[in-house]
């Protein structure tokens, strides 16, 4: 394989780059000129529908590699919390999820830059919450931290503190679930080892 055959990340988000800068992965990143723009009610077609419209967004500016889109959801109640848009909706965010049981859903759409052969899937994580008082919401809020994350709140940093149990793939809550990401680029028939830069790792 060319060594200039990389990853290509349709996303911008600091987590996602993260955690593939965590593995070693070799990539690049474009902004994706779709955002999240899906209607369905049900959060794994929201996200999968999510992701694979990321990633197209952005093959006009790719020649070659895998481009992998991604969308991640919280979901409690038969409701999907985004991204809080304000302070007052990150609040009532933390206070649904707040001594509670949700589900975290991410959308991970990989494409064929050359071939446009592609493949999207999803993954599930259940995430066990502390009972949260008023005031510690209150103070997390401020912290700035519940801006721009899914459910108001980052398992990756302060808020892991509020997480008591996590069942399936850690990442997926962060936004990238690194295993389903692995076993895609496998199944597109690429060695996933390729991609990764052993100088690079993060030990």
């Amino acid at each position: 394989m060319d060594y200039e055959f990389k990853i290509v990340l349709a996303s911008t988000s600091p987590r996602r780059i993260s955690l593939l800068h965590q593995i070693g992965m070799r990539f690049t990143v474009v902004a994706p000129m779709e955002d999240e723009t899906s209607d369905k009610p049900d959060p794994k077609e929201k996200v999968m529908e999510n992701a694979l419209a990321k990633a197209r967004s952005v093959l006009g500016n790719v020649e070659e590699g895998l481009v992998v889109g991604a969308d991640t959801v919280v979901y409690i109640d038969d409701s999907i919390l985004g991204k809080p848009s304000s302070d007052v909706e990150a609040h009532r965010m933390m206070e649904t999820l707040s001594g509670r049981v949700h589900r975290v859903f991410t959308g991970l759409a990989v494409i064929d830059a050359e071939s446009g052969r592609w493949d999207v899937s999803c993954e599930e994580t259940q995430v066990h919450m502390m009972k949260l008082s008023d005031e510690e919401i209150g103070r997390y809020i401020e912290s700035g931290e519940s801006m721009g994350k899914a459910g108001a709140y980052a398992i990756q940093g302060l808020g892991a503190v509020f997480v008591e149990v996590v069942v399936g793939c850690f990442h997926n809550v962060v936004g990238l679930p690194l295993s389903l990401l692995w076993k895609m680029i496998r199944d597109m028939g690429y060695d996933p080892f390729s991609f990764i830069e052993w100088a690079n790792v993060d030990v």
